[in-house]
């Protein structure tokens, strides 16, 4: 088998990985905070007293404008192609949105940080998700025949 590997790409998704530890270890060290992305969310909207309200905005808002900024002034990147329809992507947020509050964080909180903290219950979570995510993919592409 012969395996070509994209130098390009690898080096994005390096860099990409660089700038997410960056971020996760400012969190830390200027907010005393875990930046993981669902903890976040989840404070922001079920926060009643508001008063984490302007740094989880903040974070969240910086994550868009990132992502607006990286599209605007990027123009080699490859088009996005959705694998489903509207309805599908939002049944799929629903089962991950359980799936982040059943496991107690997501792979930004567990698998970014807490590792980084090695902390079993991270590691544990971030096993499962792998697994399970693998496991997805493997049935739906090779058992259920769906076109990558």
């Amino acid at each position: 088998m012969n395996v070509l590997i994209d130098v390009d790409s690898w080096l994005r998704a390096a860099a990409g990985g660089l700038l997410i530890g960056l971020a996760a270890a400012v969190m830390i060290v200027f907010n005393g905070r875990i930046a993981g992305v669902s903890g976040v969310l989840g404070g922001l909207m079920l926060d009643g007293n508001g008063g984490d309200r302007r740094w989880r905005s903040m974070f969240l808002g910086g994550m868009v404008l990132g992502a607006v900024l990286l599209t605007t002034l990027v123009t080699a990147l490859p088009a996005g192609r959705l694998q489903t329809d509207w309805l599908g992507m939002a049944i799929a947020g629903l089962i991950v949105g359980y799936g982040t509050r059943m496991g107690s964080g997501c792979t930004s909180g567990h698998g970014v940080c807490g590792i980084a903290r090695l902390s079993t219950r991270s590691i544990t979570a971030t096993i499962t998700f792998m697994a399970f995510g693998t496991l997805t993919v493997f049935v739906i592409r090779h058992l259920l025949g769906a076109a990558s």
